[in-house]
């Protein structure tokens, strides 16, 4: 019997089982092992994410090339408000 192939999660599936484990390393209930595993599996959702989001923008980018609009600004995020 062939090996199913694991299903790749959408990017909203990635984001929300990364903050489940980001939930539960920050409990700190965790022994050592579990901690490193579930570690382990977040650098590899965030780094799935961050391929889907560059693949995005590399479409967004074919997109607006196709239709005559070249000039895309980069986004810059604004600094927090600091709490006085």
């Amino acid at each position: 019997m062939p090996a199913r192939k694991k299903s790749t999660p959408s990017f909203e599936q990635s984001l929300t089982e990364l903050e489940t484990i980001v939930q539960n390393l920050e409990q700190g209930e965790l022994s050592l092992e579990e901690s490193m595993s579930l570690f382990e599996q977040g650098l590899s959702l965030s780094k799935l994410s961050q391929e889907k989001l560059q693949q995005a923008e590399q479409k967004v980018k074919i997109l607006l090339q196709d239709n005559g609009q070249q000039n895309l600004s980069a986004f810059e995020l604004s600094e927090p408000p600091t709490a006085e």
